[in-house]
């Protein structure tokens, strides 16, 4: 298991649904609905999951998907508990409680999981 490789495509993961959430909420249609907002990132998070999975089994040891998407995913609640909702959510008004009590943010880590799980057993041929 090459963890630092698995930590670079965590924070490439939160990078990019980070991304995806300040381009949406900039949509008319889809500034006041978040969950409008999250069922489209929940499409992107699929492509998002499946380019890390890509990025870490490229040079990376053949290990478990579902380990490797929980390490993933992992990462990033890890760069929300740090970035997000201090410098994002809180300023808009939220609070920690009430963004890691939102059932889609559940909804999303795991499709984020089960994505990798996916990828690595269409792919790689585990050790």
């Amino acid at each position: 298991m090459n963890y630092p490789r698995a930590f670079l495509a965590g924070v490439i993961a939160w990078l990019c649904v980070v991304i995806t959430f300040y381009v949406l909420e900039h949509i008319y249609f889809l500034k006041k609905s978040t969950t409008a907002q999250t069922f489209t990132a929940a499409f992107t998070i699929i492509f998002y999951a499946w380019f890390t999975a890509w990025l870490y089994y490229k040079k990376a040891a053949k290990k478990s998907g579902l380990l490797v998407g929980i390490i993933i995913t992992g990462t990033a609640l890890v760069l929300d508990v740090l970035v997000t909702v201090p410098l994002i959510e809180i300023p808009k008004g939220s609070s920690y409680q009430a963004f890691f009590s939102n059932p889609l943010l559940w909804i999303l880590a795991i499709i984020n999981i089960l994505t990798v799980y996916v990828y690595s057993k269409r792919n790689i041929s585990v050790n």
